[in-house]
């Protein structure tokens, strides 16, 4: 499978607000407490600060997963770690590359849900290298420079542009010179079984992403059965729209759906 299902009909964004409404609250599950939050590639944890200040402010229990993403089986030993820490329901939330990690890790059964963030949201034998081996024509090229001793870099010069162009200049400029090295091994990496075909998942799609195209993201939520929400932003959506982040986490949390 690869990206070749972009020329597919893209699913329809649901909003937050319909999705709560259409809610039942009488069948809703309990309420997550714990929410891990996994980052992706070129980055580390610390870009989810203002996603974990909002979620911290409504009492969850947050928990940032800080992996290495030198390979799949590494970060999704560190992720089932943390899990394995929580005294009970776990939401686990995935950005870009995160989400390779959360398809793999969240089938724990102390996973109760799964989110996506601007997230690869891989089926059976898939990894982030099959699922970008064939872009469309026009899609937008990330500045992937070439491997370093099997590690990949963003070039910094054009990293605003195509990660983060909707955060300030002086946060994306500091991004672009902390990368943190991407391992080619953790690119390659194929999720066995997919959480999302077991757990509820929802889907944020960044509509202004240079790095995985909109329409990528909405086949995969669209795959997945995932309940989505369309919100304008960057790669870097996470920090630049923490609050819609958090909203989508919370009602993950509250098993609200369809």
């Amino acid at each position: 499978m690869n990206l070749k299902f972009l020329t597919l009909a893209t699913v329809t964004a649901v909003s937050l607000a319909s999705t709560a409404d259409a809610a039942s609250p009488t069948h809703a599950p309990s309420v997550a407490k714990n929410v891990l939050l996994v980052h992706g590639g070129f980055v580390d944890g610390s870009g989810w600060q203002k996603v974990y200040n909002l979620l911290k402010k409504d009492g969850y229990n947050v928990t940032i997963v800080q992996n290495p993403t030198t390979s799949l089986a590494d970060d999704v030993a560190i992720t089932k770690r943390a899990i394995a820490q929580q005294d009970g329901p776990v939401v686990l939330v995935g950005h870009s590359y995160g989400g390779v990690v959360v398809s793999e890790a969240g089938t724990d059964p102390k996973v109760q849900s799964v989110v996506y963030i601007a997230a690869f949201a891989p089926d059976t034998g898939e990894s982030v290298q099959s699922l970008i081996a064939n872009p469309p024509p026009g899609a937008p090229q990330p500045p992937i420079l070439p491997p370093q001793d099997g590690f990949l870099f963003l070039d910094r010069a054009k990293f605003a542009a195509s990660f983060a162009g909707d955060v300030p200049a002086d946060e994306a400029n500091f991004m672009a010179d902390s990368q943190v090295p991407w391992g080619v091994e953790a690119l390659a990496g194929v999720v066995t079984t997919p959480a999302w075909k077991s757990k509820p998942s929802w889907y944020l799609v960044a509509t202004e992403d240079h790095m995985i195209p909109p329409p990528a993201q909405q086949m995969m939520a669209k795959r997945a059965g995932a309940t989505v929400v369309e919100v304008p932003g960057s790669h870097a959506i996470y920090v630049s729209q923490p609050e819609a982040v958090a909203k989508l986490i919370e009602q993950a949390a509250h098993g609200k759906a369809h």
